[in-house]
């Protein structure tokens, strides 16, 4: 399925304006949570730093993603499929909250592998 000029821009602006919120949201929470990366802190659980692992990646990636889409949705999507995939091993189940995010970084995939520009 292609996307002709007008639905392209749509989902364009559509992702950039959830990408924008889950930054203004994410970013104050993250650094809030009390140890930012690079350094993982061991008080902490594998389930809380491998998330503290991947928000950063996935920070990276929302902002990266409004100019170059498909390497900011690949930022996005590969680190949270991470999360999600030990989670399920290590908990049991997934981080919900986290498919807001997964799902601009498939959308920043799409916009990005489409023919349409501009």
């Amino acid at each position: 399925m292609e996307l002709d000029k007008r639905s392209y821009q749509i989902l364009k602006w559509i992702t950039r304006i959830l990408a924008t919120a889950i930054l203004i949201f994410g970013v104050p929470f993250y650094f809030g949570y009390g140890n930012p990366l690079p350094f993982i802190n061991p008080e902490y659980s594998m389930w809380d730093n491998t998330w503290l692992t991947v928000l950063p990646l996935m920070f990276i990636g929302l902002g990266l993603g409004w100019k170059w889409p498909k390497i900011g949705g690949l930022l996005i999507t590969i680190p949270i499929l991470f999360g999600f995939i030990l989670g399920l091993i290590v908990r049991g189940g997934m981080s919900v909250h986290m498919f807001i995010p997964f799902i601009v970084g498939v959308l920043y995939i799409l916009t990005g592998s489409s023919k349409v520009r501009h």
